[in-house]
């Protein structure tokens, strides 16, 4: 297995992808069989490492990288190589090399529920996450959502806000809220959730990102966002979401990673619930409460609260009142969300090759010269836009 350092390098090292390192975790004996493995060029690199690391051009890098993980501060670098990796992630065919964390690293141990949806969602909308999150924090789960406006933030409130009415004589370790990051751990996005973003540090929450601290929100850095939210947890839920929301991608993403889907449904004429309805046609569960979604997740966690053994107090038997009640009871906390701004993506190279007729992945992966993980994330991009969609046959332009 490599070292820390070891897949800290892997990280920076140009051409060496999240489906290279997989097969080679999974196939190859470290380093020799990494070395046989690899093309002359990324094996020229490696050896050097491996044999003169102080030689290596991305030896500073590294160690710039190391000095990070700070402990003391709440600052980490994970990796494989650690105790503390989620396992989870490793179910994926394109798991990251490293994780930057700030908080309460501990949050990646305990079960996570993803709740996901619209940034300009509906109050009721706002009001069916917040009080969701809340409930789950109180039958012991952590909430992982994205920190977008919207239904993300609600869902982080909602979970904060419940998190502080637990003791330490509740669970062994207190549930929380994780959010994971289309930017550097260290980087504020968007602006209006600076508040957010220190009152869940403050309150025992997790910021997660592949991306090293520095980096900029990008729109491609979403759909791979996405894929760790879903991949971290055992379910997500859907909120509020159209037929071309980027929440449809992550419940995408959740069927493909062998997760359970849970969406609200909605009334039939309402916009705002195209997405959910979609998706309960299409076999998601239709969720009306908490008890809904641990009903399905029985045979995943059975006994996934890990309370300890105790009688249950007047204030939590209160919290596991119908989730109606607990979201009315939360709604007045919500603050004024301001719908999002969608970063600006310009054109991507597989829209050139995409017509009314589905094209299938390999023909586009001859036609744009591109990898297979790389083309991917665009199609993904192209498809949280609007601009193209996953049909029978390949994949066609809207």
């Amino acid at each position: 297995m490599p070292s820390r350092a070891d897949f800290a390098f892997l990280a920076r090292l140009p051409g060496f992808g999240n489906h290279t390192g997989a097969k080679l975790r999974e196939h190859a004996d470290w380093p020799q069989g990494w070395l046989t493995a690899l093309p002359p060029r990324l094996a020229a690199s490696l050896r050097l490492w491996c044999e003169r690391p102080t030689s290596s051009p991305l030896y500073q890098q590294v160690m710039t990288d190391l000095e990070w993980h700070s402990p003391a501060y709440g600052c980490y670098l994970l990796t494989p190589a650690d105790p503390e990796w989620p396992a989870m992630l490793d179910t994926l065919p394109d798991p990251p090399l490293t994780l930057w964390a700030l908080g309460r690293r501990d949050l990646l141990a305990l079960p996570q529920l993803a709740i996901v949806g619209a940034r300009k969602a509906s109050q009721a909308g706002l009001a069916h996450a917040h009080g969701f999150a809340g409930e789950l924090v109180m039958r012991g789960w952590s909430v992982a959502s994205g920190l977008a406006l919207g239904v993300d933030a609600a869902a982080h409130q909602g979970a904060l806000s419940a998190a502080v009415q637990l003791s330490d004589d509740d669970y062994p370790a207190r549930p929380s809220t994780l959010a994971v990051l289309g930017c550097g751990v260290d980087v504020v996005y968007p602006a209006q959730h600076h508040h957010l973003r220190q009152r869940l540090l403050e309150g025992g929450g997790l910021l997660l990102s592949e991306h090293p601290p520095g980096t900029g929100a990008h729109a491609r850095h979403f759909p791979r966002r996405n894929r760790l939210i879903t991949g971290l947890s055992h379910g997500v839920l859907v909120v509020e979401a159209t037929l071309r929301s980027g929440s449809l991608v992550s419940a995408r993403l959740a069927m493909e990673q062998n997760r359970e889907v849970f969406a609200l449904p909605g009334r039939i004429e309402d916009i705002a619930s195209s997405g959910c309805l979609e998706l309960i046609r299409q076999g998601a569960t239709l969720v009306r409460n908490v008890d809904d979604m641990l009903a399905e997740l029985d045979h995943l966690m059975p006994a996934a609260s890990m309370r300890q053994e105790q009688p249950v107090t007047p204030r939590q038997q209160r919290h596991l009142a119908p989730r109606e009640s607990l979201a009315r009871g939360m709604t007045q906390e919500l603050p004024s969300l301001a719908p999002a701004t969608p970063p600006v993506v310009q054109e991507s190279s597989p829209l050139c090759f995409l017509s009314a007729i589905p094209v299938a992945l390999d023909q586009l992966v001859e036609l744009s010269g591109c990898q297979v993980s790389e083309l991917s994330m665009q199609l993904l991009e192209l498809e949280l836009e609007g601009r193209a969609v996953q049909a029978p046959g390949g994949w066609k332009r809207i």
